[in-house]
């Protein structure tokens, strides 16, 4: 199955990166994160994250699951095309394969999925790649249809665009080089100068905790990455699905013990094209229950995730 790219320019740290390359089966991730833990890792949250998270919304709310031709459908199978905003420089998630010039990964497993659900032809879906700090503006002024990019849900971004339900849990995690001796996550901010993408929720948590010296935004997570092998940056935070494939990507780094802020990622679109939400919550459930989910786990993400893969499933709600 064939999908066509649109190429943004590669980011300079392509070039410092060597990617492992590894495929290990197995798992069954038919569970979710046990509710003790996400309880006990919520109480221990910074002060501003917890506010956040009392804020009247659930991040579960979707609309319910159809396969149903609404507006939005009909009028992105009108245009023939289905333009989907992912990653193209996170390791097993959304990346280019140098020998293929393809985007892969297990988000775009899942972006082909829906596209081949809602168009039909997998060959009209358009992977266009699109940088953190410009997710929601690209589905708002329309570049793109959907948003599938490891995009945390929370109470402020469901003001500005609809999310399908989750289809991953994670949490904060911060990433930093072997040599460092810092034992946890306050151990490696505090008085450090650390990365997070611009926008993303890691910039949040640090900015809640206020502990680092000087907090370094970049565009791309990936882009902490090459900070660090530069010796520029002590510590990134970021998710544990891709501080763990940061970890994958080169030897010489390390994800700390410690997590903070467990949250759930799901498909972003307009809030104005329910039948789209609803077509990709249909899409999802689909998706799980046929067992793809688990095949692309296992193909792309299990050997570098750092719990049981049914801590990333979440509960049905």
């Amino acid at each position: 199955m064939r999908n066509r790219t649109v190429r943004t320019r590669p980011a300079a740290a392509l070039a410092l990166l060597t990617a492992v390359a590894a495929v290990v089966g197995g798992g069954d991730p038919s569970g979710a994160a046990p509710a003790t833990g996400q309880a006990a890792r919520q109480a221990t949250a910074p002060q501003a994250v917890r506010q956040e998270q009392a804020e009247p919304c659930d991040i579960y709310t979707s609309v319910p699951p159809s396969t149903q031709d609404g507006p939005a459908v009909k009028a992105i199978k009108a245009k023939r095309s289905l333009v989907i905003g992912v990653d193209q420089n996170s390791y097993r998630w959304g990346a280019r394969n140098p020998n293929t010039g393809q985007i892969e990964g297990f988000d775009i497993d899942l972006a082909r999925a829906i596209g081949a659900a809602v168009i039909g032809d997998p060959d009209k879906v358009v992977l266009k790649p699109v940088a953190t700090a410009d997710r929601v503006d690209a589905i708002k002024g329309g570049r793109v249809d959907l948003i599938v990019r490891t995009m945390t849900i929370n109470c402020d971004r469901m003001k500005d665009v609809a999310f399908s339900k989750p289809y991953f849990n994670i949490s904060q995690r911060v990433l930093v080089p072997k040599a460092s001796t810092a034992k946890g996550i306050d151990d490696a901010i505090k008085d450090r100068t650390v990365c997070a993408a611009k926008g993303s929720t890691a910039s949040t948590v640090l900015a809640a905790k206020n502990t680092a010296r000087q907090v370094v935004t970049v565009e791309n997570h990936l882009d902490c990455l090459v900070l660090m092998q530069l010796g520029k940056i002590d510590a990134t935070m970021t998710d544990d699905g891709l501080a763990a494939s940061q970890a994958a990507q080169d030897q010489t780094v390390r994800v700390v013990d410690g997590e903070v802020q467990p949250e759930v990622i799901g498909v972003a679109m307009l809030k104005t094209s329910p039948d789209l939400t609803a077509r990709v919550n249909q899409v999802l459930a689909d998706y799980y229950g046929s067992g793809a989910w688990r095949l692309s786990y296992e193909h792309w993400l299990k050997p570098y995730m750092l719990n049981e893969a049914d801590h990333y499933w979440p509960v049905p709600h």
